[in-house]
Order: C-alpha cells, then structure tokens, then sequence
C-alpha cells in the first residue's frame, strides 16, 4: 500500500501507516545515519547537509526565509539542550497564553509524536498522519533534484525536521523552540536564516566521529547556529571552548555575544526539573526567554510592556520555570501497579550528564533514605560509539563521593544490589515498539557483555550473580518486578541510565506511560 493511498485509509490507521513508514521501510534511522557517517568520514556531511536540507524544503514549497516567520530560539550543546529548550518553552507559555508556542526536540522517548509539540502538547495522531503525508506527497510530487548525490527522500532526522517546519508554518505558531539534533553547523534544524536568539549548553565528549574528538572542535560544531545581528547566548564552558564559541560569534557576526551569569532569585524557585545541573539550564532558558521577547516585543505595533529584566524576574517567568516538565530526564516516577516500586529515571549518555544523574539520584531525598535500606536496582545501556567503561567507572567515581559526602557509612562497591546490562530492545520477541524502532537492531550481545565485564573491573567483589546481560527491555523488567517480589525489606529503586531509547522503552514496557509522560 503506497502512503499516496491515504484519502481511502481512516485517521488512525493512516498514523500507524505513517508511523511504519516512517520507521522500517521508508527513512534511514538516525542510529544508520551517524553509522554511515561514522564509516565514510564527514566530508559528506560537512559539504552537502545544508544543501540538500535546503533543496527538501524547496521541494515542499518552502524558502530559509519562510522559516523567519517561526520567530525561532535555536538551542544546542552536548547535555541539557532538551531541558533549557523545555524550560524556555514553559516561561514562553506562561508569558504570553494568547501564543502559540511550537517546540521541536530530539529524541523522542515514547512516541515521535513527542518531537513536535505546541503549547506543550504533542501533535496529535491526526495531525500527525496529515504532515506526514503532507511532506511526503511534495516531496514525491517534486522529484527533481539539482544535487545528484541527494536521495529522493530524506533520512529520518531530515524527514521530522521537514514535518515540524510545516506544522508550525501550518499552525502560524508565534515562537518556536528549535532544538538542534546532532551538532550545530550541519544541523538539519539549522536552515533559518534569521533566529530571534540563540543558545548553546553545556559542552561535553559525544558523537565524536560526527562532531570532532576535543572540546573546541565540538564548540566550533556547536557555534554554528550563532547568525549575523542575532544575540548568542552560552552557559560557562571550559576556558578554551569558551573562546572558540566567541570566535565563532565573531565569525557569524553575531550582534552579541553573552556567557549566563547566575541568576541570584533562581536559588529560591523550586525548578520543575530536578538535579542541581538544572539551575544552569534555567539560567540559559530565562536569557534566551527575555532576549526574545524584548526583542519580539519591542516590534509590536502600541506595546507598552516593560523590558524584562533579570533582576527581578516576572511572576510569569517564575512560574515557567516550576512547571516546566521533561520525562526522563532526573525523574521519580511511583510504579502505578507496585507501590513500593520506584523507578529514577535518567537518559544520561555523556560523562557530564552521567556525573549530574548520579550526583541527583545518590542525594537526600532522592534515593539516600536514612530510615531503610532499599533494594538498589541499575538498568543501564548505552549505544555504539560510546565507551561503555568510561561510563561506569565515572558512575562508581561519582558514587563514591556522593556516599562520602551524605552517608558515608554506605559503600559504593554495594549501593546497587543489582545491575543489569540490556539492549534497546523493547519486547522479549526481538521486536521494538513502532515508535522506538529508529534504533540500531543488535544482533549479539557484545555491547552488554562488554558492559559485564567492565563492572566487574570497577568493582572486582560485586557479586557475578548479581550482574545480569539480558536481550530485551521486557527481559529486564520480568526481571525486575521478580526481584521486587522477593524484596523482604520492601521498598526497592531502580535506577534506568545510559540512553534515552532505553528509558523510554522502560516506560513503554513498565506501563509507566499514564504517570511519566
């Protein structure tokens, strides 16, 4: 059945096509596309990303300069990109109510729906079959393609990019929060010619072979979507990153170029994020916010608002900031049918944000709970390309020191009573929820052994019956609620870290849908 068939098909069963369109037969995955780079360099990246992204959203009858209508924040960074772009959208939402605010993020953890949001809210199925079906039946009516290299259609994080830049022109949305993919300069989000204002995170080591093996190589990617007479923003980055984000601020022609101060009234907002990293992608959100809207304001016709200052923050900006929600990232989650079963759930897959997971859930109140000793579970994956090693000795690191600090008379060798080492699997049958199937298929278990052993390495005495290597998310959920069953002590924890992909698929399995997202 060819998706131009969609006329005959009902709403639902027209997003289930797309969806399986979308994920198995039609669009390189992401995984297969920074896997194809990884192999042939990133010459092809670097020379013809934009150009070709530039030529699919010809094909579906849009301009660069169309895009300047989404009045768009442009975000990127190694980690924390996605909770600044949330918390930025949160302020927005609570500013202006009368708005529309669009938000395009990356990667979904349940359903892709996710990735394009207005006011919040994903798209729905309906809306979501529509643009679907909109991109693609431009981009087959339109098959002339000036670069011969370029395929008839766009890889996966191209073909979402194409959908949410339609959507939001569609919707007449009044401010977008464009949250970058991979990078910055050869984003597929980073085709608008004229942001409001730009932002870059926190920089770390991640997509190496994409982005470059040291942090100023990085800073160059990532400086990319600084434009000329746009404001651009960054956290406090180590001293020689620091430099090449206001080089490349020069460069571009940037009309500003601003490193976040702390901002003294946060510490008394109960942030909707949790983890003490967040005050760093707080402060980010609140000067991208106000940036934008002195500037977005200041061009409306009879304004009489105020210039936002940062030294005494609106009620607006305040409450933003404390409803501001982001699944999977630093969150407690109640199992809705085990009530001693809490799952802490984290897609930290960077050494930095690994140090901010642990640094959150190895803390008072959050795990730590002095009254009893709960039965400590980890789930923990992480994807090709990133050193599973590295990552769990800077776990154990972290740990150690977190335990030090708050309860020293607990050993970080016996905080996890269990770990488990699973693939991105979501189903004991070999198969990925619809929606989760952008992932890369393994066929061995190299990476979870690997992981194995590695753990044992750190910790030489942990027991080897305790360490387990499974096939599946459901495999290590059985798992789980099993050994829940036989907690005698009651309450049990389960930590999920080391890839988004897997912390949705948990949530997917677990049934944790109605009380995460």
């Amino acid at each position: 059945m060819r998706p131009s068939t969609r006329s005959k098909l009902p709403f639902d069963l027209m997003s289930s096509l797309g969806r399986r369109l979308l994920f198995r037969t039609i669009l390189q995955s992401n995984a297969a596309t920074l896997e194809a780079v990884r192999a042939a360099g990133t010459a092809h990246m670097n020379t013809l990303a934009i150009p070709e992204m530039i030529e699919y959203l010809g094909r579906i009858g849009y301009t660069p300069e169309d895009l300047n209508a989404l009045n768009v924040i442009h975000v990127t960074g190694t980690k924390g990109k996605g909770s600044t772009s949330a918390f930025a959208s949160s302020i927005l939402q609570q500013t202006r109510p009368d708005w529309k605010i669009g938000l395009y993020t990356s990667p979904h953890l349940c359903a892709v729906r996710e990735r394009i949001r207005v006011n919040g809210i994903p798209l729905s199925e309906e809306l979501f079959a529509k643009y679907f079906f909109d991109v693609w039946d431009k981009l087959e009516a339109n098959r002339a393609r000036k670069l011969e290299i370029t395929s008839l259609m766009p890889a996966y994080f191209k073909y979402v990019t194409l959908m949410a830049f339609h959507a939001f022109l569609d919707l007449k949305v009044d401010a977008t929060i464009l949250e970058v993919g991979v990078g910055g300069t050869f984003d597929s989000t980073n085709i608008v010619p004229k942001p409001i204002t730009t932002g870059v995170t926190a920089l770390g080591i991640d997509h190496v072979a994409v982005l470059g093996k040291t942090l100023p190589e990085i800073a160059w990617q990532k400086g990319g979507i600084y434009k000329n007479g746009v404001p651009a923003f960054t956290v406090r980055q180590p001293t020689d990153a620091h430099e090449v984000l206001r080089g490349r601020a020069t460069e571009l022609k940037a009309s500003s170029f601003t490193t976040t101060a702390e901002i003294p009234s946060l510490d008394s907002v109960k942030l909707g994020l949790a983890g003490e990293h967040q005050k760093s992608n707080a402060a980010l959100a609140v000067h991208l916010a106000a940036s934008f809207l002195n500037l977005r304001l200041s061009t409306e016709p009879l304004n009489s608002s105020k210039s936002i200052s940062l030294d005494d923050l609106p009620e607006s900006f305040i409450k933003g900031l404390e409803l501001a929600k982001w699944p999977g990232r630093c969150q407690v989650v109640r199992d809705p049918l085990r009530t001693e079963l809490d799952w802490f759930l984290d897609g930290a897959h960077t050494i930095e944000s690994l140090h901010s997971c642990i640094s959150w859930f190895a803390s008072p109140g959050v795990a730590l709970t002095p009254s009893s000793t709960p039965l400590r579970i980890l789930i923990f994956n992480c994807t090709n390309g990133r050193s599973g090693s590295t990552f769990l000795t800077s776990i154990h690191t972290c740990l150690t020191s977190q335990l030090a600090l708050h309860q020293p008379d607990i050993s970080a060798n016996g905080f996890f009573t269990h770990v488990i080492f699973c693939t991105n699997v979501t189903y004991s049958d070999g198969h990925f929820k619809g929606d989760l199937n952008s992932v890369a298929h393994p066929t061995e278990l190299v990476t979870q052994q690997q992981l194995a052993e590695a753990w044992k390495q750190v910790i030489p005495d942990f027991p080897e019956t305790n360490i387990h290597v499974l096939p599946s998310i459901e495999h290590a959920i059985k798992l789980v609620q099993s050994l829940e069953d036989g907690n005698k002590n009651g309450e049990t924890q389960v930590l999920v870290s080391g890839s988004l992909h897997l912390v949705g698929g948990v949530i997917e399995v677990a049934r944790l849908s109605d009380v995460a997202l």
